[in-house]
């Protein structure tokens, strides 16, 4: 259920213990632990454990403390190392400047270099960031376009910092001090990281959530930073382990991709895959990728689209559901009559409904089918994603003019059913302005969704 990317399990107060810290995580929930080095000898100690324990990985690496001795031949040593079975990643590596243990120039230097080891090897990394960020996110620009991979882990940035990773497809990672009573501030930052961009992590021995901080960490204490989160997100503590379990998947290679689901639970409500089908093609949809959310598979072609029996039946009970919302990595209006049918039963049987739209349904149609959607859907939620519509053409990567298709669809739509525009949280888009464009001249509820 939980995949820990971060504890140092060779650290002296694990010492004689690590079988029954491993027992007390696997009975936790545990499935994987990533063990990161930070110095040569320690890295071949995670090696070791990785090799001992079938549910161990290892990372290798130099942590910034202990770069005060670098030198050319550190880097050919990490590299046979990294070479090993079991080996995931080129970490903990990194910057800190708050207590300087080695020059900050050194520092520099054999982060750069780990960072170069990581891409000779096609491998991520892990980055350690304390009183050092100006410095880490100037790095990490330089190789936006290099196909660098990363963990932040023990996240210290803003909320902009995060976006920008974020959009450069990194990860970020908290530990326990998202429990902590006065870290409000990390919180917030959390708060805003949609949770397909999270990793879990303890920090072991360091770093203990509440109520056990003031003693030693330990990989079973992860359920208390997932429960956390799945408390800031309004998820499930199940939502939390899946999608970041396959996060982990998809940046260290641990575990396996999750199996085609048609319908799917994200907190209290239930996810319709309607279709992988889209007119559309935006820029921040990975429906030509690998289509997973959340941790749940909706990657399918038009052969595997079920009937709406199929729905119905995974269904059950719509009154268990806050509510049901047709959405997937495609556009549902392309099956409009599925999405009836559907829509009608979930109706009849005391449910509530939600459909997630590009707005282009009457171009997809060839006619006006906003009409239908009353009583059957009870909120339409719109892609509006730019008032501008040469942007929203490049965004949507579709001819500017199904801009104005998409705001007629609305306007229309707003007459028969509850309608929200939304746009994405790009850097690029200006949501205030977005804001009042919707609520002012089209007279629908507005709302930003987290592309980060």
């Amino acid at each position: 259920m939980f995949i820990d990317t971060h504890a140092h399990l060779f650290y002296k107060n694990f010492e004689g213990e690590v079988d029954q810290i491993i027992q007390r995580a696997n009975q936790a929930g545990v499935d994987f632990i990533v063990v990161p080095g930070t110095d040569l000898a320690t890295s071949r100690q995670a090696i070791e454990l990785a090799n001992k324990y079938d549910c161990v990985y290892a990372a290798v690496g130099i942590h910034p403390h202990d770069s005060k001795d670098w030198n050319g031949t550190i880097i050919s040593e990490l590299e046979e190392l990294a070479k090993k079975k079991k080996v995931v990643a080129i970490g903990e590596i990194g910057l800190d400047y708050y207590y300087d243990f080695s020059p900050r120039e050194i520092q520099l230097k054999a982060f750069e270099e780990q960072i170069q080891l990581a891409l000779k090897l096609n491998l991520p990394i892990i980055v350690h960031n304390r009183e050092s960020n100006d410095d880490v996110m100037n790095i990490t620009r330089k190789y936006k376009d290099s196909g660098l991979r990363a963990q932040f882990h023990c996240f210290a940035g803003s909320v902009e910092d995060a976006r920008e990773l974020v959009e450069m497809h990194h990860y970020i990672s908290f530990p326990g001090i998202v429990t902590f009573k006065n870290a409000e501030s990390v919180r917030k930052v959390l708060s805003r990281i949609a949770i397909d961009n999270l990793l879990l992590e303890t920090d072991s021995p360091f770093m203990t959530p509440i109520p056990h901080r003031g003693q030693r960490n330990e990989p079973a204490y992860i359920n208390l930073i997932a429960e956390k989160i799945a408390e800031i997100h309004h998820l499930t503590i199940e939502d939390v382990g899946k999608a970041t379990s396959y996060n982990v998947f998809k940046l260290f290679g641990i575990g396996m991709k999750p199996n085609l689901s048609y319908t799917y639970k994200i907190g209290q409500s239930l996810y319709i895959n309607v279709t992988n089908r889209c007119n559309a093609d935006c820029i921040f949809c990975d429906r030509k990728g690998e289509a997973v959310i959340n941790g749940y598979n909706l990657k399918m072609t038009k052969s595997e689209e079920p009937a709406a029996e199929v729905y119905i039946q995974e269904i059950g009970d719509p009154k268990n559901y806050k509510e049901i919302v047709f959405c997937g990595y495609g556009e549902p209006t392309i099956r409009w009559d599925v999405v009836k049918e559907v829509a009608r039963y979930i109706k009849d049987n005391g449910g509530s409904t939600r459909m997630n739209s590009d707005g282009h349904g009457n171009f997809i149609n060839k006619r006006d089918i906003t009409p239908e959607l009353e009583g059957l859907i009870d909120t339409v939620s719109i892609s509006l994603n730019s008032i501008d519509a040469e942007q929203y053409g490049k965004l949507m990567r579709v001819d500017p003019s199904m801009h104005a298709e998409m705001l007629d669809f609305a306007k229309k739509a707003k007459n028969y059913t509850h309608v929200v525009l939304s746009i994405v949280g790009l850097s690029e888009i200006d949501s205030e302005a977005a804001k009042k464009f919707v609520t002012e001249e089209i007279g629908v509820d507005f709302r930003e969704r987290e592309y980060f």
